[in-house]
This record gives structure tokens, sequence and C-alpha cells, in this order.
């Protein structure tokens, strides 16, 4: 039998960080994995609602990137090359790279551009909506992480371009979800 969930550990107010060591559960690292944790959740709803299978794709490799990103923010700097030597997926370059070429290709989809300011949920599409509402997530947890005291940053420079890049592109999916089926020029 695996180790059971309720563990009763954090009735005090404290939890487990990776790797070993206790904070509080208002710790700003414990609110900086929170924020990404919602949204790798809000993201789990796009997949259930998202009609477009490019955006289903775009969110399935976001939400591996996000794991990650919690496994930075859970393990700290203090064990950020214990993390990387146990093969635990880290955040590269490439994959804010990866996400800029996502948000290219997807805007180039759109010929004419964008008017106007969005309105979520106003052409229907449940997918927009969670997309909309993830987007907002993104930029809530882009500025938890952005917030982390020095002695708690991840020593990674790639986390929050990666989360800004993250948010242009779940903006982007979600026109390309509120676009008449197979017409995203729209």
């Amino acid at each position: 039998m695996g180790m059971s969930i309720t563990t009763k550990r954090g009735d005090e107010g404290k939890t487990d960080l990776l790797f070993g060591g206790r904070v509080g559960k208002s710790h700003p690292r414990l609110h900086a994995v929170g924020e990404v944790d919602e949204l790798n959740a809000a993201l789990g709803l796009v997949r259930v609602h998202a009609r477009d299978i490019t955006v289903k794709e775009i969110v399935a490799r976001a939400q591996q990137d996000l794991v990650a990103l919690m496994g930075l923010l859970s393990a700290g700097p203090e064990h950020a090359e214990r993390y990387a030597n146990q093969g635990f997926k880290g955040l590269g370059a490439d994959a804010v790279e990866r996400v800029t070429a996502e948000s290219a290709a997807l805007e180039a989809t759109f010929p004419d551009g964008f008017h106007g300011w969005s309105m979520p949920g106003d052409r229907g599409g449940a997918g927009a909506a969670w997309l909309e509402l993830a987007r907002c997530i993104c930029r809530r947890a882009e500025r938890a992480v952005s917030a982390l005291p020095p002695e708690d940053q991840p020593g990674n420079p790639n986390l929050i371009p990666w989360l800004n890049r993250l948010s242009d592109l779940l903006w982007l999916a979600a026109r390309v979800e509120e676009a008449p089926a197979g017409d995203v020029s729209a």
C-alpha cells in the first residue's frame, strides 16, 4: 500500500518542502506554488472543454512545464542542483522559446490581426472562457513568483519570461477557441 494523502503534518499550519524543510502555509514560496497549481487546474478544464486539438496539445505541454515549475519552487534555490541531478524536469530557455514559437504560430493564423478588446465568454465557448481565466491566473502566478524574496528565488532566469509568454499564448489560444469552427481568421 502506498503513502496516505492524509498525513496530518499540515494541521499546525506548516508544510513540507521538496527535499526537506518545513515552512508556514502562508510562506511566499508556498503562495507561488499554489498559484501555479491553480493555473494547472484551470488548464485541465481547458483540456476538457477546448475544441481545437492544437490548443489542447499546447495546454498539455504547458501543464508538464507547470509541474516542473512547482517542483523548482518547492525545491528552492538550496536544492536546485539536487533537483536537477535527480532527473526532475527543469524549465530552460528552450521552454521559453517553444512558448514564444507557439504564440507566433497561433498569431499567424489571424492575418487581419486583432481589433478591440476581448470579452471573455462573449462568443459562448467554454474552452475560450477557461483560457481567459487561466490567463488571469497565469498573470497572478507570475506576480507571485516575481515577488519571492531573493532567498526563495529558484535561481532560474527562465521562470518569469516563461510565465509572461504563457499568458500571451493563453490569450491567443482563447482567440482560436472563439473562432467559428474551421475559421480562425474571424
